[in-house]
Formats: C-alpha cells, sequence, structure tokens
C-alpha cells in the first residue's frame, strides 16, 4: 500500500485522490444571481445534506487550483445570500456539464445548457425546471476554509422551500429512488447512475444484532463465507429454533438429498446462495442444520 503525506503532494494530485477515493459523491447544481440579477448555474459535488431540523445543506465552491481564482458562485452568495439547489438525475446530466463550463460572468449558463428558469417562490435565484427536486435556500453562513488554490467555502445553507416533481413521488407521499434516477459524481471525468446500482441493507438500528463475534465458531471462521455474509448473518436478533430448522431441511431434501449429511463447506455454499436472494432466515436455517 502507498502512503503519502499531504504536504508531500502537489495540490493537483491530492485534489485527485480525494476525488477519486472520496466517490460517488451527491451534486448540487446550485442557481445563484449576483448583485444585478444575472442569474448563475453550476454544478458542486462537494456537498451533501447535515440536518433536517432545521434542514441544512453544505455544497462548497473551492478555489481554482490553476490560478487561485473563485468561482462566480461563490461571489453571488456572498452579494446575494440565496441559492437554489437541484439535484441531478440522468434525464440533464450532460446539460449539466455543460453548464460547468467557465463562461465568462454574464453568460447565463441557463441559456448555454438549454435548460429552463423557474421562477422561485421565496428566494431570487431561479430553478431548474427539468430537475425532478428543487430546494429554495436561504444562506446561514460562508466559511473560507483558506486562502490559496485548491481551499474549500462552506456555503450553508437553510432550505425554506422545497419541490418535487409528481413523477418521482410514490402513492405514499415518499420519493421513488428509482423514478428519481439520479446521477453522482466520482473522478476525473467518470459519473454513476445511482438507479443502476440501488441495493437494500436493512438498518442495525431497527434491530439489535446478534454480532459477528456471536456467530457460531464454524461461520465466523468460514472459508466461504465472506465479511459481507458474516455482517448479513449477524444483524439478525434470534436464530431460528430447532423445529422451524428441521422443517426447512425438510422441505428442501428432495431438491438437495444430500443435505443432512453435507460438510460444513458444501452447507456454506448453499447459505452463501440464499444470502445472495437476501435470504438470511434460510441461510440460518441451512447453517444450523
Amino acid at each position: 500500500m502507498l502512503s503519502f503525506d499531504p504536504k508531500d503532494l502537489s495540490t493537483g494530485r491530492l485534489h485527485g485522490y480525494l476525488l477519486s477515493a472520496v466517490a460517488p459523491r451527491p451534486i448540487a447544481f446550485a442557481s445563484t444571481i449576483d448583485a444585478d440579477g444575472n442569474p448563475n448555474l453550476s454544478p458542486f459535488s462537494f456537498f451533501n445534506v447535515f440536518s433536517a431540523n432545521p434542514p441544512i445543506m453544505i455544497f462548497s465552491p473551492a478555489r481554482r487550483v490553476r490560478d487561485n481564482t473563485t468561482k462566480h458562485t461563490l461571489e453571488n452568495v456572498e452579494a446575494v445570500k440565496e441559492v437554489v439547489i437541484n439535484v441531478v438525475n440522468y434525464d440533464i446530466v450532460h446539460q449539466m456539464s455543460l453548464s460547468s463550463t467557465e463562461y465568462p460572468k454574464d453568460i447565463n449558463e441557463f441559456e448555454k445548457a438549454g435548460l429552463t428558469m423557474l421562477p422561485s417562490d421565496k428566494v431570487k435565484p431561479f430553478r431548474v425546471a427539468e430537475s425532478p427536486v428543487q430546494f429554495e435556500c436561504k444562506v446561514n453562513e460562508i466559511v473560507n476554509l483558506g486562502s490559496e488554490g485548491g481551499a474549500g467555502n462552506l456555503i450553508i445553507c437553510e432550505v425554506v422551500k422545497l419541490h418535487i416533481s409528481d413523477e418521482v413521488m410514490n402513492a405514499d407521499s415518499t420519493i421513488n429512488q428509482e423514478a428519481l434516477d439520479l446521477v453522482a459524481r466520482a473522478g476525473g471525468s467518470y459519473y454513476s447512475r445511482a438507479k443502476r446500482g440501488f441495493f437494500e441493507i436493512p438498518k442495525p438500528l431497527r434491530t439489535m444484532g446478534i454480532g459477528v463475534d456471536a456467530l457460531p465458531e464454524d461461520v465466523r471462521n468460514s472459508m466461504i463465507l465472506t465479511g459481507n455474509n458474516l455482517g448479513m448473518l449477524a444483524n439478525v436478533e434470534t436464530l431460528p429454533n430447532k423445529e422451524e430448522v428441521a422443517k426447512f431441511i425438510a422441505n428442501i431434501s428432495e431438491r438437495y438429498p444430500e443435505i443432512k449429511t453435507a460438510s460444513h463447506r458444501r452447507k456454506h455454499k448453499l447459505a452463501q446462495n440464499y444470502l445472495s436472494y437476501g435470504d438470511v432466515e434460510s441461510a440460518w436455517k441451512l447453517l444450523l442444520s
């Protein structure tokens, strides 16, 4: 493994390592206006949500590495402390990328990217009409992290109104993640499309998992089961009882006639197959047989 002291790296090299390793990152498609009311639109992947009460989002327009200049978005929020953070889905990802071009200050990126300016309700900057979720925000604070190229500027925003397209809503008024089809930023020219990579993991907060340390020794030290497999098995509150195990084995004996005398290795491979489908209960019944 290579190890580095950040002080021994050029800012550009360090910047590349950070962006490639800390990924994928959500994208804040930030709409601002300057003191004269001229609109600006630019994406930032140093971004996330940090509080629900109050609803706080933070994004960071970093100083340019090559010449230590600041971005129009930072200058705008310093002059007009309002911003609209629009989310980026796959349908507008190329237009979003085009808007990141460093056009002169008087150029409207909405027009360059072919996106529609939609008036906001509570703030002056426009919303991106094509974005499925838009957050109107007031800027509570700007925290400058440094004065050299590559230094971030934390724009701490409070959401004052949000807009969600009907097309991405479920019947129970929750957001349908697959319909939302978000994209995220990685290193270099890479992006990821969330819709293609979604999978579910039961939250440990909802249960008191027994933990890997409580797994039977042959399971914990398995040569077949992976760390992820053990994590799934350990996120249960109780193990199946003998009657449940016996009934399960009886039910699968026709498909696996050798199961009652199968080796640990064979059982672990079959259990791993059940785990690949998220069937933790069946995996446990097999392992305990």
